[in-house]
């Protein structure tokens, strides 16, 4: 499934020399814990939204992940139906999503898969404005070539 955005109600501020942010869909649109398959350009990218306490802060939080949507020991796009969770306590914990696959889990802020070294996941920056959630076509980690 590919969520439509909505149209910005804010100017786009924060632009990439080539403006490469892409609006894929309205927060709102993304249930929390729940993964949702996009179509950046041509990348397939997965995005959760998980809500939980800043451990920092302990503030409540909010954050949209993307990462890329093809489970690199699988070889398929699936990684958007994962089971969403956490590992590690306070300032150590990482969010997480679990392949439905092999059951290989993937941190979500790095891409690292904590099950085995030799998989990772591609990164994407995102950005919220306005409600409407932009991920950036260039992942911040490209994943390994096996």
């Amino acid at each position: 499934m590919t969520l439509q955005a909505e149209s910005p109600t804010e100017p786009l501020a924060r632009e990439t020399p080539r403006n490469e942010w892409v609006a894929v869909c309205t927060k709102r649109q993304l249930i929390p814990e729940r993964g949702v398959a996009v179509l950046v350009k041509d990348q397939q990218v997965a995005l959760f939204r998980v809500t939980g306490t800043d451990p920092r802060t302990g503030e409540p939080a909010d954050f949209v992940y993307a990462v890329g949507h093809r489970d690199p020991f699988a070889d398929a796009n699936v990684i958007a139906r994962g089971i969403v969770g956490s590992v590690g306590q306070g300032d150590a914990q990482r969010d997480t999503v679990a392949s439905p696959m092999y059951k290989h889990v993937f941190d979500l802020a790095t891409g690292e898969c904590l099950t085995d070294p030799n998989g990772r996941l591609p990164v994407y920056r995102t950005w919220i404005a306005g409600g409407v959630v932009y991920v950036h076509p260039v992942p911040v980690t490209p994943a390994l070539v096996a």
